[in-house]
Parts: structure tokens; C-alpha cells; sequence
């Protein structure tokens, strides 16, 4: 299995260096992962450098506790796609979640897909599935999947929990056949990559991705 065209590289720390970010995109190149992810500031660097190839740009909004106000993620969200985003993974907010707000949550997803679809971008919406119980996660999937997102994400990799095999096959289950998966956090492995895989994810956030394509039973360095 090609995993690496499955992994959004990705580096998010708040440490992060200009050099560090340059060093991702070249490995994305290198190995052909399907995207970069991006702190929002390092955007119009990444995309200028993986123009004109075939990586994506991603970057976060409203990271990695969702909680900040709709018109916040807005403004980030309009930034990072005129500096070049092409996918914006985007934490919901968990405080409204954990209060039974679904309305809320309902009109900050639409108020921004709408805004990303409308500059041909991708939508991920990171649900922080590690921190939610099943029911929570069905929830999830029953409101934003008819609204037109393109991507349920699990996880932000700053909780407690990370992905799970269980919350992607979960997911699966209760998602639109048209809503992709992206599984993210704590993925260091080929094995977990590819059981994640197998069970409905079509993308992986990983920042040990080169780590997880030579650990491929099959990965060939002649090749790269």
C-alpha cells in the first residue's frame, strides 16, 4: 500500500521555523504526500514553494481548542486561503458540543464551508474524537455530514486521545458516503497508518510521515 499518498505532513508546533517548514515541503515533494499542514503564518511560503506540483496546502483555523469566536475563525480562514490555502482543517468548538449547542455549530460549519468552497478549497472539520464519547461522535456525523464538508477529522494531536481505529470505522458508519476521513494524531507507525486505512480514512495527519513510508514492508528508496 502507498501510504504516503495518503499523509498530510505536517508540522504544527508553535515553534516552528521557517527552515523546518521548507524542509516539510521538500519531503512532501520527495515522497509525494498528498498534502503539507501548515502553521497559518508559514501559508504563502508553502505554497510558493510546492508550486507548480501536486502537494496541497493545508493550515489550521481555530486551533487546537476551537473555542474561539465564529468571526476569529472567519478572519483566519479568508487570510489563509488568499496566502494560498487549498484546505482548511478547522476545530469545532467543543464548548458548544459539550452543551448540546448543535445550532451553534451548525452555522459556524456553513458560515465557513461556504467561504472555502467558494475559492474551490477543502473543508476539514476536526472534531476531537479521542475527548468524545460515541454518541458525541455519531452527533457529529449526523449534522455536519449533510451540510457538504469535505473532510471529518479526529483529531487536533494536542488531546489526550489521538485516532483511533474504532472513531474512524465509527465515523465511517454514520458519515455520507461523499465525507471523507482525515485520521490525525498519534500515528507513527506503517501498521496503525494502513489499519486506519483499511478501516475508511482517506487522509492521515502525520508528522512522523517519512518515518511511517520507510517503515513499509514494500517501500523501495531506489524509488525516491
Amino acid at each position: 500500500m502507498n501510504v504516503g499518498a495518503y499523509i498530510d505532513h505536517t508540522i504544527l508546533k508553535p515553534t516552528t521555523t521557517l527552515a523546518e517548514v521548507e524542509q516539510l515541503c521538500t519531503e512532501a515533494i520527495t515522497y509525494e504526500f498528498a498534502a503539507v499542514c501548515v502553521p497559518p503564518p508559514f501559508v504563502k511560503r508553502a505554497a510558493a514553494l510546492l508550486n507548480p506540483t501536486l502537494v496541497k496546502v493545508a493550515t489550521v483555523v481555530g486551533f487546537p481548542f476551537g473555542y474561539a469566536a465564529t468571526e476569529a475563525k472567519m478572519a483566519e480562514t479568508i487570510m489563509a486561503l488568499v496566502d494560498g490555502a487549498e484546505e482548511i482543517d478547522m476545530v469545532i468548538n467543543l464548548i458548544a458540543l459539550r452543551m448540546g449547542d448543535w445550532r451553534f455549530i451548525s452555522n459556524e460549519v456553513h458560515q465557513l464551508k461556504e467561504v472555502v468552497h467558494k475559492k474551490q478549497a477543502r473543508l476539514k472539520v476536526i472534531i476531537e474524537s479521542g475527548i468524545l464519547t460515541d454518541e458525541e461522535i455519531i452527533n457529529c456525523c449526523h449534522l455536519l455530514g449533510p451540510l457538504g464538508i469535505d473532510f471529518m477529522k479526529t483529531s487536533t494531536g494536542y488531546a489526550e486521545n489521538g485516532a483511533t481505529v474504532a472513531a474512524v470505522q465509527l465515523m465511517r458508519r454514520h458519515l455520507p458516503s461523499g465525507v471523507q476521513i482525515k485520521a490525525s494524531g498519534g500515528i507513527r507507525t506503517y501498521e496503525f497508518a494502513k489499519e486506519l486505512i483499511e478501516a475508511g480514512a482517506t487522509r492521515l495527519g502525520c508528522s512522523a510521515s517519512v518515518g511511517i513510508v520507510k517503515g513499509n514492508p514494500d517501500f523501495n528508496s531506489d524509488n525516491y
